[in-house]
């Protein structure tokens, strides 16, 4: 069999019925979402090739694969699905590599659940997790094969050192390997590590953003010395289909919020061969007909100076992806809001372009972080260009104005919302409860509700994530406060939505849909107790911002010349 077996993180080998936000429900703890519930949300497993590889794997499982290719034979490479992992692991298999998310349980969604519910809880991902690495420890019992894990969720390991020793991993990889795949799982074979090439340990950043290196013989990221990322033409395009048919559109941000790492990463665009090159993959090998296209912020995809839209360019992006042979629709990943506030005519072309409509609305994922103009001024100053707080409307007006020209032309931003930043007050919150509040009750001229979703997530103080315990004494009754606005919103949204999106035939959407709906308004009933126990008003909550709130009038573009 192959030297080089890759395997994915179980929780990204689903489908979850192919409804939006449901992909985290691996977040939520195990003791709250019984076993058969779960099982049948996340639906079946994607399916398994003849040889036992699946026929999709996860992005960063694909371009892993692409980058060892590039430099090996193809039969010392193999990705395994999870239901052949026993068979894919041979007594030559020299390198187990696992690409993960969240691995520990610690991410923000995550997090979220621990702060609500208190105690020492289990969640999903990490009993996934758990259950993943004791079948891969045990495949390779008595065998020479290391185990390599890679992926964002590795930052978790440098928070709980001690689980890597505890899991049996040799080594643990951070940054991206598009360029120096081959050279990590060589050299982790070997037991080798060049230290020209690689550093021992792992970066972090101080409260200032700058980098701050800690030494670890298991973890390894690249060389301090040498380049920290690969170029554009370093990165391989993926060779086999990739989960929901997605490509990479660019890397990097540049927006500045300080309070995020990607940031820091050097823009690089994809070409337009690259892009060509994996939507025939997934199109021609996957059968896939729609596209997630990924960035950081797809409306930074070739931008102008502060941050001004390239029109030209997104036209083209979005052209040449809807013009691809067998694609027949697509969306992005991520994207800020002030760009649908501030060019409704750009947002307008593009909606024509991807067939946007009421029965094929775009979605994407948007930081909307607060409702707070203080905070947003403070950790995200850039998040409203080329649009400026001030000049062209408050924070509040102008993801007012985003939200109204996305519902207009049938987009949809599943929004965050950050708990418990730093310097945040009770203030702040509870205008962030008024926004979340204002924009649910807000309609489109034509009677249509506002559309959207919003999801609040913790920032946890690193020495509680250590300590793996947690109460609800960590949030304060603003804070609450927050959370329950938002799972008001999202049973909303849950109750007015699940029905009529998703996979399957009747039955199975009927049966998603009601226990979507049933379970939206469960959690805020869940979430209303909670608060309610902490001493929330919650009258307060339900009508706070509304009592003569400020009436905001559509523009038809905000002011960016």
């Amino acid at each position: 069999m192959a030297k080089y077996v890759l395997i994915s993180d179980n929780t990204l080998t689903y489908g979850y019925r192919d409804i939006p936000l449901l992909d985290f429900l691996p977040c939520a703890p195990s003791n709250s979402v019984p076993t058969s519930i779960y099982k049948f949300l996340r639906g079946p497993a994607f399916p398994a090739l003849s040889d036992g590889s699946p026929k999709f794997a996860p992005y960063s499982t694909r371009k892993l694969e692409a980058s060892l290719l590039a430099r090996t034979k193809p039969e010392d490479v193999f990705v395994a699905h999870n239901d052949y992992i026993e068979k894919a692991i041979k007594d030559d298999t020299e390198v187990i590599g696992v690409s993960t998310m969240d691995p520990l349980g610690l991410g923000p969604t995550t997090m979220s659940y621990y702060v609500l519910f208190g105690g020492d809880l289990y969640a999903w991902v990490r009993k996934e997790w758990e259950t993943l690495i004791a079948r891969i420890n045990n495949a390779r019992k008595g065998k020479k094969a290391k185990l390599l894990i890679g992926g964002p969720g590795v930052l978790e390991f440098t928070q709980m050192r001690s689980e890597l020793d505890k899991e049996g991993i040799d080594y643990a990889f951070m940054g991206e390997a598009d360029d120096i795949g081959y050279d990590i799982f060589s050299q982790v074979a070997e037991g080798e590590i060049d230290k020209s090439m690689f550093f021992n340990g792992y970066t972090t950043y101080d409260d200032k953003f700058r980098r701050v290196y800690n030494k670890d013989e298991k973890i390894i990221s690249r060389s301090l010395s040498g380049k920290l990322y690969p170029k554009l033409e370093e990165i391989p395009t993926i060779v086999n289909p990739a989960v929901k048919g997605i490509v990479e559109a660019m890397r990097g941000c540049g927006i500045g919020c300080d309070f995020c790492e990607v940031t820091l990463r050097p823009l690089r665009y994809y070409s337009d061969e690259m892009l060509q090159k994996e939507i025939n993959v997934n199109v021609k090998k996957g059968g896939w007909d729609h596209v997630w296209l990924h960035s950081d912020d797809i409306w930074g995809y070739k931008h102008d100076n502060f941050f001004q839209p390239n029109e030209d360019a997104l036209i083209h992006l979005f052209g040449l992806v809807m013009g691809a042979p067998g694609i027949t629709g697509t969306n992005p990943t991520h994207g800020r809001i002030s760009i649908p506030a501030g060019y409704p005519e750009l947002l307008e072309k593009l909606s024509r372009i991807v067939k946007a409509g009421p029965d094929n609305w775009i979605g994407m994922q948007t930081g909307l972080e607060t409702g707070s103009e203080r905070l947003a001024k403070k950790h995200m100053p850039n998040k409203t260009m080329p649009l400026k707080v001030g000049p062209d409307g408050s924070w509040e007006e102008i993801v007012w104005q985003g939200i109204y020209n996305e519902t207009k032309y049938y987009w949809r931003s599943a929004f965050t919302l950050q708990v418990g930043q730093p310097d945040e007050n009770d203030e702040d919150n509870w205008d962030t409860v008024a926004m979340v509040n204002r924009l649910s009750n807000s309609k489109l001229e034509d009677g249509r509700d506002f559309e959207f979703t919003v999801t609040p997530l913790q920032n946890i103080p690193m020495g509680r994530i250590t300590s793996r315990k947690f109460s609800l004494d960590l949030l304060t009754e603003s804070q609450l406060a927050v959370y329950y606005s938002s799972y008001r919103h999202l049973a909303k949204m849950a109750s007015r939505r699940s029905y009529g999106e998703g996979e399957g035939n009747f039955f199975v959407r009927v049966g998603s849909g009601s226990v979507i709906s049933f379970g939206g308004y469960l959690m805020m009933k869940v979430v209303e107790n909670i608060a309610r126990k902490k001493g929330v008003n919650i009258s307060k909550v339900k009508n706070y911002g509304l009592e003569n709130r400020k009436e905001f009038t559509s523009l038809a573009s905000l002011a960016h010349a």
